[in-house]
């Protein structure tokens, strides 16, 4: 019963994901019909509800090709492994049941998004096309760039907090959340996420003007729907994960997915709203504005401890 209990609850994690991915596919497209003034998806069943389902039935159904000059096993795989890393991380959600232990959620999940790095760079590579080769190289180096400014704000949050436990992030807030006491650093977070996972206006892997469709060019039917799954599933695990760092989220409470999805909700309105940045742009925003600030914040934090200790 030990070991049945956790695979069949992580199980039933994955499942509600993949249907939460699902619906949001469908979100994003109904908010940005209703921004560009007009219907989204609404021909499917009822005001286009099952939209997605259908989608995902043509995309799989269809028949997969690959180019003669690929390699095909390292083409193959990637998506499937960048499935999976997305789908993995969402093992250290705050839940009271300890079906995992994990003290070092924190840890995990930058473990985690690293790894991703790895999918978009041999997915591009493996393609061998110039174009997905150049998605690819760009995709790794925003990600690479801003995932450094991420893990030195959670790494500020461990000095405050004193354990990596996601679990603590609740506790902490009890009274009051942290988005209050730190709101810069909250949209440095937000801008990070963004370029983390590929969102505009940080969508340089997929630069329709110049890169036809980035890293994922090659990829058709099944190929294709694992990688946008991938991206669908880490914006909605970033949304949660803002959620619990900022917003002192219970995840018993109905509040907490109600936060969640307002945070998915605000990542499609930047999509809507915001022209793409320029790549340069992207860069120096990365190294010269987020990277100091988040040290800045980091050294307040040590600071606040050691005086916190040497009151104590």
């Amino acid at each position: 019963m030990d070991l049945i209990l956790p695979l069949l609850s992580s199980l039933l994690l994955i499942i509600c994901v993949l249907v939460g991915v699902a619906f949001l596919t469908l979100l994003e497209r109904k908010v940005l019909g209703y921004i560009q003034i007009r219907k989204g998806p609404n021909k499917v069943g009822l005001m286009g509800i099952p939209q997605p389902f259908c989608d995902a039935i043509k995309l799989f159904t269809k028949e997969q090709t690959y180019p003669l000059l690929s390699n095909y096993i390292s083409y193959y795989f990637s998506p499937v492994i960048s499935l999976f890393l997305s789908l993995l991380v969402w093992m250290c959600m705050p839940v009271f049941l300890k079906l995992f232990s994990f003290n070092l959620g924190i840890l995990f999940f930058l473990c985690c998004t690293s790894l991703g790095v790895y999918t978009v760079m041999i997915a591009g590579w493996s393609s061998n096309s110039n174009y997905a080769l150049l998605g690819g190289l760009r995709a790794v180096a925003q990600t690479i760039s801003y995932e450094v400014s991420l893990a030195l704000i959670l790494l500020s949050f461990v000095f405050l907090i004193g354990n990596y436990n996601l679990m603590s992030f609740m506790i902490f807030q009890k009274y009051l959340w942290f988005i209050f006491m730190l709101f810069p650093l909250s949209l440095v977070w937000f801008s990070s996420c963004l370029a983390e996972t590929n969102r505009t206006p940080f969508d340089f892997a997929e630069g329709e003007s110049e890169l036809v469709s980035g890293f994922n060019v090659e990829y058709s039917s099944g190929g294709f729907a694992l990688i946008f799954l991938a991206e669908y599933a880490s914006i909605l695990f970033m949304s949660m994960l803002f959620s619990v760092i900022f917003l002192g989220s219970n995840v018993y409470d109905m509040n907490f997915y109600i936060k969640l999805t307002f945070i998915s909700f605000l990542f499609i309105w930047a999509r809507g709203t915001l022209p793409r940045f320029r790549y340069d742009k992207l860069m120096y925003l990365a190294w010269k504005c987020f990277l100091p600030l988040s040290l800045n914040y980091l050294m307040l934090f040590i600071g606040l401890k050691i005086l916190i200790i040497s009151f104590i």
